[in-house]
């Protein structure tokens, strides 16, 4: 696990991570997510429960982002979280860059899947923050 470390030298210990991963990881990235002691949190299982009680696409939308909001402002802000399927879109992102700036954080990285909309992509490298391919890889092993 010595890569992993190497990722977040400058953020101290990986417990307080602050990682975003555009789309839905897979399972070698979720196996990872898992294996760090940090807080992993998806949008996508606050949308079923709210998709569930037959509410209109809207209404799941700005329940999620609600939602969302409210786990971000709630939690300690050293403790660190891997983020999932968030921001779906460049307005999103920029709503979170807010919110980040707003509690004086910064993410440690972003990667993303294949099908991540190419101007997220392009948000996050204009940033730096974006992990390219084979540095996620390397991260992985």
């Amino acid at each position: 696990m010595l890569s992993t470390i190497n990722l977040f030298t400058r953020y101290g210990a990986s417990a307080k991570a602050k990682l975003v991963y555009l789309g839905s990881p897979d399972s070698d990235l979720l196996s990872w997510v898992r294996s760090l002691n940090i807080e992993h949190v998806s949008p996508a299982e606050l949308m079923r429960s709210e998709i569930s009680r037959r509410r209109s696409l809207t209404a799941v939308t700005e329940a999620t982002l609600a939602a969302l909001r409210r786990w971000f402002f709630a939690r300690k802000p050293d403790a660190g979280f891997v983020l999932t399927d968030f921001p779906a879109t460049l307005l999103q992102a920029k709503v979170f860059d807010e919110w980040l700036d707003t509690r004086g954080e910064m993410l440690a990285g972003v990667a993303s899947s294949e099908t991540t909309p190419v101007e997220l992509v392009k948000h996050y490298r204009t940033l730096g923050l974006h992990i390219e391919g084979p540095e996620l890889a390397s991260i992985l092993v």
